[in-house]
């Protein structure tokens, strides 16, 4: 996380850091319900920081909560495409390739959702072309993403370049 010297613009800022961390370090424990519960206390005082949608979608992915996991990683993508990171944990191409990563999961996972399969065709042919698109889009940001590298090349998602 940035450290800069807090604005008052920036005040209502103040502390979010320390609460995104006590975030990970509760997920690390394996308490899902209070690192949500931070999550969604940091996203209430400023939800345009892409991170913590980013690892809220994570978690509700891993708990099956899809369409909520769906929303926040749609959330991450663009909050990032549009600005920079709020950590500096990482570089910022490997942020975004790890929210379109996420993104793609997300719609991946949604498509394999009985509702999806035994729905409408056009709907399960729909996410599984934008969940394509985001994988070969977070391997295109990052050629390190074995994840997004893995479901690319399954879907059949084409390296740039390549015909």
């Amino acid at each position: 996380m940035t450290a800069d010297a807090p604005t008052p613009e920036t005040a209502h800022l103040d502390g979010l850091d320390q609460r995104f961390l006590a975030a990970l370090a509760a997920r690390r424990k394996g308490d899902l319900d209070s690192c949500a519960e931070l999550l969604r206390g940091v996203l209430k005082v400023e939800p345009r920081l892409a991170e913590p949608h980013m690892e809220l979608a994570s978690l509700l992915l891993e708990t099956e909560q899809v369409v909520e996991a769906l929303e926040h990683a749609e959330e991450a993508v663009r909050l990032l495409e549009s600005g920079e990171p709020w950590t500096d944990d990482l570089p910022p191409h490997v942020i975004r390739s790890l929210a379109w990563n996420l993104l793609a999961e997300a719609l991946r996972r949604r498509a394999d959702s009985d509702e999806v399969v035994f729905g409408a065709p056009a709907v399960f042919a729909q996410l599984m072309g934008r969940a394509k698109s985001a994988f070969g889009k977070a391997a295109a940001l990052d050629p390190d993403n074995a994840h997004a590298d893995h479901w690319g090349f399954a879907l059949g998602v084409r390296p740039e370049g390549e015909e």
